[in-house]
């Protein structure tokens, strides 16, 4: 071989070795940046976690109480729901929406409001029905607008939303009204805990085998976790920042608040957005723009059941998923509030982000396994160089990522589950962990489903309905 051929090759090799390099520790960068953001936030919210201080209950007859239940073929459900509200909040007007369903939802409620006279339906019909949970919803504010004397003071009026199988702890009302709550005027709205109802439960299929049934008890189990340690951590560490986020289960809502979202143009009647797939949280985001403070209260929670289906949990969260990509339109107007601290601004773009972050380190993982094997054949001895050099730090982020995630199982064991052992917190704390991954599934599902332009669905099933073999998990809107 010539020498000058014999150059221009150890040439290319050396430049071809300095590219995958720097591909390379461009991959350890991003992903130690991901790692340490996602431990400053854990630290944040575990810290706001173990420091929380309970207020004092407040006066609910301050106050006029309005839950709304949006309803879409619900009778499964619905009947015991109104049955649980009334005995939580005796004092309070129910208004369930039925969104044109398709089974005998409208005609329970009917039966049931011929024996309360505080239970309502709001009576939706296609082709206005069925095209989202914040139609439903503005749909109730409109009937309850109507409905009150010209002469209320709207500010004490206060508007709770509810899932069709929620069911409220008792006292709950006084919470939400305490001092640091709805107690004070510049409140706009107020989210409350959430637990799973049916984490204790033993057989969560029946008439399926041991597997089946474990595998779904440890899915119940991590719902349970993750709304009661993992969430209720990080809407505390919202809470220091400013940035809470309201839920499609327990937010209560100022009704003066959600009118000052009605001046805005083309918002007449709808405080809540439209055809939005996370219309709870992208709500709390237009209220706080609009310069209402939220806050959440762990001292009260709604109740609901955890799904025992791994393919409806993962429809599920792929929705939620899809919601907080859409929500990235919103990061030029939060970055230029003044009613965001910037540690609020950090936090909503943390949350804004996650999807994406996740998506990314998806796409980015097989990329660094095959520069990985590209060069332990073509360069071994400066690939295993490379590999020595950054490796035990990679494993170092690894293990520092994992630890939190552990923590949380702890936490829930100490917080809400004192009867059982610390061992069974440390194997929480691994199941946790394992859990976790499935957000790197939804959000790569959520990223397709945007690309693809698939914007529409329907309610996931209940745990209680009975449907075909076969029959699908939720359907497209």
């Amino acid at each position: 071989m010539p020498d000058a051929l014999h150059g221009w090759i150890v040439l290319r090799q050396e430049e071809i070795v300095w590219v995958a390099g720097l591909i390379s520790l461009a991959l350890v960068c991003y992903m130690a940046f991901v790692f340490g953001r996602f431990l400053v936030y854990w630290a944040g919210s575990r810290h706001a976690f173990e420091h929380n201080k309970p207020a004092e209950p407040g006066d609910p007859s301050a106050f006029q109480w309005h839950l709304v239940i949006p309803c879409r073929d619900e009778e499964a459900v619905v009947t015991q729901t109104l049955e649980g509200l009334r005995a939580g909040a005796p004092d309070a007007h129910l208004w369930v929406i039925d969104d044109d369903s398709e089974d005998a939802t409208r005609d329970l409620v009917l039966a049931a409001a011929a024996r309360d006279p505080r239970i309502h339906l709001v009576q939706r019909r296609r082709p206005h029905a069925r095209i989202g949970k914040g139609a439903a919803l503005n749909a109730a504010y409109r009937e309850i607008s109507a409905w009150l004397p010209e002469s209320t003071d709207r500010s004490r009026v206060v508007i709770g939303v509810v899932d069709a199988d929620g069911r409220l702890d008792p006292g709950t009302l006084g919470q939400v009204c305490n001092p640091k709550a709805i107690g004070r005027p510049d409140t706009g709205a107020v989210q409350i805990g959430v637990r799973m109802r049916n984490a204790d439960d033993e057989r969560p299929l029946p008439g399926r085998g041991r597997t089946a049934n474990a595998f779904a008890r440890a899915l119940v189990r991590m719902q349970d976790v993750e709304f009661q340690a993992n969430n209720a951590g990080m809407q505390l560490l919202r809470r220091r920042t400013g940035s809470v986020g309201l839920g499609g289960n327990g937010q209560f809502v100022r009704l003066a608040a959600l009118d000052s979202l009605t001046a805005e143009e083309g918002r007449v009647g709808r405080p809540w957005p439209e055809r939005a797939l996370l219309e709870d949280y992208e709500s709390g985001l237009d209220l706080r723009l609009a310069g209402w403070r939220l806050t959440h209260v762990t001292e009260a929670q709604v109740s609901q059941e955890a799904l025992v289906s791994l393919r409806r949990f993962l429809t599920q969260r792929t929705r939620w998923a899809q919601g907080n990509m859409q929500c990235l339109r919103y990061t030029g107007r939060v970055l230029r509030s003044p009613h965001y601290t910037r540690s609020g601004k950090a936090e909503v773009m943390y949350t804004f982000l996650q999807p994406v972050v996740c998506v990314l380190l998806v796409l980015l993982f097989p990329l660094s396994l095959g520069i990985t094997a590209a060069g332990l054949v073509l360069f071994p001895a400066e690939t295993a160089e490379f590999q020595l050099r950054f490796g035990p730090w990679m494993l170092l982020a690894f293990a520092l990522a994992t630890l939190p995630m552990v923590f949380w199982g702890l936490a829930y064991r100490k917080h809400v589950h004192t009867d059982r052992s610390r061992l069974t917190g440390l194997l929480w704390g691994v199941l946790v962990w394992l859990y976790a991954y499935h957000l790197f599934v939804v959000a790569l599902r959520a990223a397709v489903r945007l690309l693809l332009g698939r914007n529409g669905w329907a309610k996931t099933r209940r745990n209680a309905e009975k449907v075909a073999v076969g029959a699908p998990t939720a359907l497209e809107s």
